[in-house]
């Protein structure tokens, strides 16, 4: 089943707003049994059931943020959704714990069957905090 353009978006936005809301379960349930997934390190994980246990920390140690669309584009053909984002969050690098950290990236993901299969996350290197670029290459 391929998804055509509105479904493609308004699933998309049940998503962003299942990762808003910190509902690990109401985001799960867009991913496809087979996904693959590589975060912005680099590390990839592959099956549903691994994500979701790989995910689980992440969502318990990193609480308090906040993903906004910069924009999304969606071939139907390819079933691929193009997503920037911004991500608001307390810092955990060293010297700024606990300030507020913007970071900006893009999301590449491809649908299979009505489902996330795919998810490719790149991040820039620098984020921003109190107004200042602070490079993460250290």
């Amino acid at each position: 089943m391929n998804l055509s353009k509105t479904e493609a978006v308004t699933l998309f936005n049940e998503w962003l707003m299942a990762w808003n809301d910190h509902d690990l379960e109401r985001v799960m349930n867009l991913f496809h049994e087979d996904v693959i997934f590589e975060n912005w390190t680099g590390a990839t994980v592959i099956g549903k059931r691994a994500l979701k246990k790989a995910w689980m920390l992440w969502f318990i140690n990193h609480g308090n943020f906040i993903f906004t669309e910069e924009g999304v584009s969606f071939d139907a053909e390819e079933q691929r959704m193009i997503f920037m984002w911004k991500l608001e969050w307390p810092s955990h690098l060293t010297n700024y714990k606990g300030k507020n950290e913007i970071r900006h990236g893009v999301d590449i993901l491809y649908f299979k069957d009505g489902k996330l299969i795919q998810k490719h996350t790149y991040s820039k290197t620098t984020v921003q905090i109190e107004g200042l670029p602070i490079s993460l290459e250290n």
